[in-house]
């Protein structure tokens, strides 16, 4: 076998992965500047970030079926060049409405990733390697998050240089664009790559093209395999298309019922104890426990490093610890972790003295000095929130609440973080705890394990059919969470959000703890006769 040449496949592809990561955690840095900038509402700021998971959604319901027609690579090359456009177009977006169809067409090019790049992958790489080929896609992902954090940050503090190459750019007056045309680059790379890759040997096969499949084969798994390795891919090419295909109706089968609930309630479950809220929106959280924007964006970085770490060490434990303990495991820290967030939020006060609030006049003039679009702008003048200087408020609903009854939502948008950091008093190490436990018990279980144990509860007939049923609801629930959660800050306030997530997590452990069975070390045929009855 040609390891090299089949590393280089999956490295090459799996930066389908990085992309998806990039984009989904890049938003993260862009929200603070986005909603001054076009006067939104917290379901305008809902939907710039969840519409990328909306159109995820559709794309992977079609990715399947057209990447049977057409050829995986052909559509690993549609991916690269939605990636460019849509990044390019966030980019240089004039309005909130062009920016949210940019997003859109991103997340066609996400949800294509999602389906096609681990289907080319495993289709590409020898059964003894397929897992591991196929995990590299999964470390991309979460590379691909953590580049995000780090490149947002990188831009933040380049923003501030006075360097004339810096002005002249436009990095220092619009950080948030070049956040998000930065993506541009690595998906030119990946566009480019995913030409001097073959198309997958087993469409190959399936279209006829057996000239071409054997010469991909030849050079994977050698010459002495490749007779063996193509009849056995025709094989099964033949198998599948005389299988009929299980309508939707089959899921639902009193025989099915408890395979099926454990599908639906741990796909649920993944996404509703919040973890796109906080992927989406960790720089917004930060800033929520009043360190202010730039400790915000040094903060989400670790979030990123985290993600990486545990997820590198859920690959090794999967198969040693097996899936059912690091759920119960992780599951528990995430109730652990919700609660000391929500604890850190709740015993927090806000109270704006004389002092800060002078200091804030003169911060807001700078930042509307520095703002090369004046169509936007606005002065600041703290006669509007005189009545609040001194009086002190027990949570943040309140606290936000009055100051958006003071002044525009413009004016809140760019002062929000500043004005928090000032009147806070809390302890924000609590805070940070709290994500990056969070992060680190999703990492370790409910974000790599769900996707391991769907390949293993499903019966063969139907297993395709039901991942995509239950990986559907999976994306619905990840669109809420990231459609409402700017929403819940205004109007439950962080403490109640958390407290809810930590109470979703918890359902979940009892649960996990009283039906899930284990299905490490067994046969797929085993676990099918014990869980369906």
């Amino acid at each position: 076998m040609n390891n090299k040449y089949v590393i280089s496949i999956a490295a090459v592809v799996a930066l389908g992965g990085f992309l998806f990561g990039f984009d989904a955690a890049v938003i993260s840095g862009v929200i603070s500047f986005i909603r001054p900038k076009f006067d939104l509402t917290d379901i305008q700021v809902g939907w710039v970030v969840s519409s990328l998971t909306l159109t995820s959604t559709i794309a992977m319901a079609v990715a399947g079926p057209l990447s049977d027609k057409f050829g995986r690579k052909t559509i690993l090359i549609s991916v690269g060049i939605l990636y460019a456009v849509s990044a390019i177009g966030s980019a240089l977006a004039p309005t909130y409405e062009f920016l949210v169809v940019a997003r859109m067409l991103g997340g066609f090019a996400v949800g294509a990733a999602l389906i096609t790049a681990p289907l080319y992958i495993a289709e590409v790489s020898p059964a003894e390697s397929r897992g591991k080929m196929v995990s590299i896609n999964q470390l991309n992902i979460v590379l691909g998050l953590s580049a995000a954090y780090f490149t947002n940050y990188y831009l933040l503090q380049l923003g501030d240089s006075t360097a004339d190459w810096v002005t002249n750019l436009g990095i220092n007056s619009e950080t948030w664009r070049w956040m998000l045309g930065l993506e541009a680059l690595p998906a030119l790379i990946f566009f480019l790559s995913m030409f001097f890759v073959p198309e997958s040997p087993r469409w190959l096969l399936a279209k006829n093209r057996t000239e071409e499949a054997i010469k991909t084969l030849t050079k994977i798994n050698g010459k002495e395999k490749v007779e063996a390795v193509t009849s056995e891919i025709l094989k099964n090419i033949q198998e599948d298309n005389q299988s009929e295909k299980a309508p939707l109706s089959e899921l639902f089968k009193p025989a099915m019922k408890l395979v099926i609930t454990i599908g639906i309630v741990v796909g649920i479950l993944q996404q509703i104890t919040g973890i796109n809220a906080v992927f989406f929106y960790a720089t917004s959280i930060f800033e929520q426990s009043g360190i202010g924007q730039d400790a915000s964006f040094a903060q989400a970085v670790l979030v990123g490093f985290i993600n990486v770490v545990f997820t590198l060490l859920a690959m090794y434990l999967i198969d040693k610890l097996g899936r059912k303990p690091l759920l119960l495991i992780g599951t528990a820290g995430i109730v652990v972790s919700m609660s000391l967030t929500a604890y850190g939020f709740y015993q927090a006060s806000y109270t704006l003295t004389t002092e800060k609030v002078a200091t804030l006049e003169t911060d807001f003039d700078k930042k509307d000095s520095e703002e090369k679009d004046k169509t936007a702008h606005v002065n600041f003048d703290k006669a509007m929130i005189a009545g609040m200087i001194g009086v002190t408020y027990d949570n943040d609903v309140d606290f936000k609440n009055e100051l958006k009854s003071r002044m525009s939502n413009v004016q809140y948008g760019k002062m929000e973080s500043d004005l928090i950091q000032a009147a806070i008093t809390m302890n924000p190490f609590l805070i940070l705890i709290g994500i990056l436990g969070f992060v680190a018990s999703f990492a370790i279980s409910l974000g790599p394990v769900m996707w391991v144990l769907f390949s293993e509860l499903f019966p063969t007939h139907i297993r395709g059919l039901a991942i995509s049923f239950v990986g559907f609801i999976n994306s619905g629930i990840s669109w809420l969470v990231q459609q409402f959660f700017p929403w819940e800050l205004a109007n439950l306030g962080s403490a109640l959000t958390f407290v809810i997530y930590g109470l979703f997590a918890l359902i979940g452990f009892i649960f996990i703890y009283k039906i899930l069975p284990e299905t490490k070390g067994k046969t797929l045929e085993e676990i099918e006769k014990e869980l369906v009855r």
